[in-house]
């Protein structure tokens, strides 16, 4: 469910903003600083002035994966000075807020300006459908509210 919200967002995104891109840590090579690391790293981060994060909920934080990205790459290149909008997804009640709080504490370490606006998006699949689609118009509010906010930050 996390990749059709992410989804999600790059369509809204990119309704009002270009070059939006969207990175899937799904059979990417960031096990190692190597030249696959690397080559996402020009192609994706570097060159970034916003992200926009949206987190699974994993044994009350986030995937260990997405830290593997943070500390495999150029920091000072990737992340510092840059803006960073949060969003988490659980079938659990509380919406990954632990892991929202989490990575908003390293992303401050990192020299990154979070977004206030987090939105923990939880019970996901009663939120969305197989299709990739929002039932709740208080959440589709909240997600639209959200992006427009952060494309002015």
């Amino acid at each position: 469910m996390t990749l059709k919200v992410a989804q999600l967002y790059t369509r809204l995104l990119s309704e009002q903003a270009t070059d939006v891109q969207l990175l899937s840590l799904e059979q990417q090579d960031i096990w190692e600083r190597g030249p696959g690391f690397i080559a996402l790293e020009n192609k994706y981060l570097i060159p970034a002035d916003k992200f926009v994060f949206i987190m699974p909920e994993y044994n009350g934080s986030f995937p260990g994966v997405l830290k593997l990205l943070l500390d495999n790459s150029d920091i000072k290149k990737c992340w510092w000075h840059k803006k960073v909008m949060l969003t988490g997804v659980a079938d659990g009640r509380g919406g990954n807020l632990r892991g929202l709080e989490h990575m908003t504490n390293i992303l401050h370490y990192l020299k990154m300006h979070v977004f206030y606006n987090k939105i923990p998006l939880s019970r996901i699949n009663e939120e969305m459908d197989e299709a990739g689609q929002l039932l709740k118009p208080a959440t589709v509010e909240a997600i639209n509210e959200q992006v427009n906010e952060f494309l002015s930050y």
